[in-house]
């Protein structure tokens, strides 16, 4: 009952809570990313919110490389900050911009994932990633 009290935390569970949310947030996040990427690949005219000013095409582009490329590096775990960097961005703009001028419940999906990728970049993936299997090893070829 102490554990409850204390600000210190087992490193295990953390890692294995930290693989856990990548997992969940980045097949979620698949699932808003997959059918742009589809629209993507259709080929017909896209009609997407253009953030940047450089056109539907490339706003898309750029959001699908964000929620479905940048979701399946989450999961692996493999260049995790930088993935959660594009993906940071992604739902900033959804939240803030795309859905800005519309009612809470409109954004706050968005605003979710996006408080979810700040925790995890804070705390970064965990020793149960890719990430960490690459700096363990370079630790050891350092020697």
């Amino acid at each position: 009952m102490n554990y409850l009290n204390t600000t210190n935390s087992n490193t295990v569970f953390k890692d294995i809570i930290l693989l856990l949310v990548r997992v969940f947030i980045g097949f979620a996040m698949l699932s808003h990313g997959f059918p742009k990427l589809q629209m993507l690949l259709e080929g017909g005219k896209i009609e997407f919110f253009d953030f940047l000013g450089l056109g539907p095409t490339i706003s898309l582009t750029l959001t699908v490389f964000a929620e479905f490329v940048c979701s399946i590096l989450l999961i692996l775990g493999l260049f995790t900050r930088v993935a959660l960097g594009f993906l940071i961005f992604t739902m900033i703009i959804a939240g803030f911009v795309v859905h800005g001028a519309d009612p809470f419940e409109k954004r706050e999906m968005s605003l979710i994932y996006l408080s979810v990728y700040l925790v995890l970049m804070t705390f970064g993936p965990g020793n149960i990633s890719v990430d960490y299997m690459i700096e363990k090893r370079k630790r050891a070829s350092d020697w």
